[in-house]
């Protein structure tokens, strides 16, 4: 069944015009540890170097000072003020929308992103594909962020045997990895989960960038609210202070209150996380990410989108054929292996 009656997206070998739908929508930056390598993964959501996805057309010559990111939060999602959620219930919302994503039939959207990161603003295209569930469970993410000056580019592609990642930008020599999804099942196994489980949370593409998120953030409240006349919710999340204490060692002194950590994150560090999830469908159409400035306004720094969306109906199975030069290929699956751990419950 599909919920928005839009074209397919087409490849990014060729220049897309992109039509609107909601507002902007982007990523976050990554900053230390394991928070790095998440936002750089996600993101994305999640996702490249301080970035994940969407954008307009070209626009990369906007100045940061005016951009998208000054306006609020809410930009874009009409606002109903309808609180109807306890935190638990803002939780268990996410929880369900993790569990639809693993579950469905099949995807089909197109991804803008913008993001402001030290001083310049990212403007990003992409898609975003999937079909299957459990060990035949595919996927396709893919994205384009551009600058003034730069580029970066992201392709994960998992074809139920083999996962792959091609990284290229900036001044950063190009990177092309590959997992063996088998053993990252066998280290799943060990842990009790259950092989018709998606694999992806693991792995990366949407699935892991918000399996990320979750871990790294608790939510906290969840209102319904209504976007372009869709019926969705808006939740949002704050760090949990385990894991920020994590990434963030210095701040342990601060452990006793919870605002006191996040006042004391470097100014441009994440700070919260909104999710728009569809009431009906549980999927997410915008991720924002938001951090204190200078000045110490919290204001977001990446936005991120899925739009044209296509739930349930035939995807082409050409798009998660990856046939890569073997030439400066890595394989990485003892480095996955030893780091993949349960999701959180």
């Amino acid at each position: 069944m599909a919920y928005f009656d839009f074209p397919i997206p087409k490849s990014l070998e060729k220049p897309v015009e992109i039509t609107k739908l909601v507002d902007f929508a982007p990523l976050p930056k990554m900053f230390a540890l394991d928070f790095r390598r998440f936002l750089r993964g996600v993101v994305l959501l999640l996702v490249w170097v301080t970035c994940l996805f969407f954008g307009g057309s070209s626009r990369s010559q906007e100045k940061a000072e005016s951009s998208v990111y000054r306006q609020s939060v809410g930009s874009g999602v009409q606002q109903t003020a309808e609180l109807v959620s306890s935190e638990k219930q803002a939780e268990r919302l996410v929880a369900s929308m993790l569990s639809r994503l693993g579950r469905v039939e099949s995807i089909s959207a197109r991804i803008r992103q913008r993001t402001r990161a030290e001083g310049m603003v990212l403007v990003g295209t992409g898609r975003y594909l999937q079909q299957g569930s459990g060990v035949d469970q595919q996927f396709r993410f893919e994205v384009v962020n551009k600058a003034d000056t730069e580029t970066f580019e992201l392709l994960e592609v998992s074809d139920g045997i083999s996962f792959w990642k091609f990284q290229k930008g900036g001044s950063m020599p190009v990177r092309l990895t590959r997992v063996d999804i088998s053993q990252i099942r066998a280290k799943l196994k060990d842990f009790g989960i259950e092989e018709n489980q998606a694999v992806a949370p693991h792995l990366g593409g949407l699935q892991r960038s918000l399996a990320l998120i979750r871990r790294f953030f608790q939510f906290e409240s969840a209102e319904r609210e209504s976007l372009e006349g869709l019926p969705v919710w808006r939740v949002v999340g704050r760090w949990n202070p385990t894991r920020l204490i994590e990434n963030f060692p210095h701040l342990k002194a601060l452990s006793d209150s919870p605002k006191g950590l996040t006042t004391a994150l470097p100014v441009g560090t994440p700070c919260s996380v909104e999710l728009i999830i569809g009431s009906e469908q549980l999927f997410p159409f915008r991720i924002t990410w938001s951090a204190r400035s200078d000045d110490g306004r919290v204001e977001p720094i990446s936005v991120l989108e899925l739009y044209e969306v296509r739930l349930g109906e035939p995807v082409d199975s050409a798009a998660f054929v990856y046939k890569p030069s073997a030439e400066g290929l890595l394989d990485v699956t003892e480095q996955f292996v030893q780091e993949t751990r349960p999701l959180r419950k």
